[in-house]
């Protein structure tokens, strides 16, 4: 499919995924916690509102909001001035973040069906479809294609990042509820370092953003 322009109406960039990938879970999600303490109010703030709008207008602008979410820690990873806005900045790749939703969403629920393990990895598969989507321009299914191309290297060691990151979710709504809050953003922010580290940001992304 033909990559969907961005921001810069630019079209989509030729990828090719890195032929190694070390899974390094237990670092990223530490990355991760430390980003979102370092601006913990403005997390909070994100994720309430996230939960809240996700809550209210379910499916159609779930997908927006996760893309807005990354290209918030996005610009705190490029040390760039990060605004609670940046949230709805995903709403400029509203149809290709909607599908992505409902496809990945659909394919997750037949894996679950199969058994909760194929479902868990097929949920990892698609991990970093919205970062493929906001950075490199990508249509939902080159960008799903991207993301299961990194993935693939690595299902077991992906497959475990994701079940780390569903403990920390878990963590924090044992932690009075309210600690679901910090665990929201910390997810975000770890499969958001993970994306770095492994594909990098695309140049013209950081001077768009």
């Amino acid at each position: 499919m033909e990559g969907t322009p961005g921001l810069l109406g630019a079209p989509e960039t030729p990828w090719t995924p890195p032929a190694v990938v070390q899974v390094q879970a237990g670092r990223w999600v530490s990355e991760g916690w430390a980003l979102v303490t370092a601006d913990l109010g403005n997390y909070v703030l994100l994720a309430l509102v996230f939960c809240v709008l996700s809550s209210a207008v379910p499916v159609i602008i779930q997908g927006p909001l996760i893309a807005g979410f990354h290209i918030f820690t996005m610009k705190k990873l490029m040390g760039r001035r990060a605004e609670f806005a940046d949230l709805f900045l995903g709403f400029n790749y509203f149809v290709p973040t909607l599908v992505a939703s409902i496809v990945i969403g659909l394919f997750v629920f037949c894996g679950t069906l199969l058994c909760v393990i194929p479902g868990l990895v097929v949920a990892a598969m698609y991990k970093f479809t919205y970062l493929f989507i906001v950075d490199k321009r990508m249509d939902f299914w080159p960008a799903m294609q991207a993301s299961h191309a990194v993935v693939k290297r690595d299902y077991v060691g992906f497959t475990l990042f994701l079940v780390l990151l569903v403990l920390v979710d878990l963590l924090g709504v044992l932690c009075c509820v309210v600690g679901i809050f910090v665990a929201i953003p910390v997810t975000f922010a770890a499969i958001t370092v993970a994306y770095k580290e492994i594909v990098g940001f695309e140049p013209r992304t950081v001077d768009a953003l």
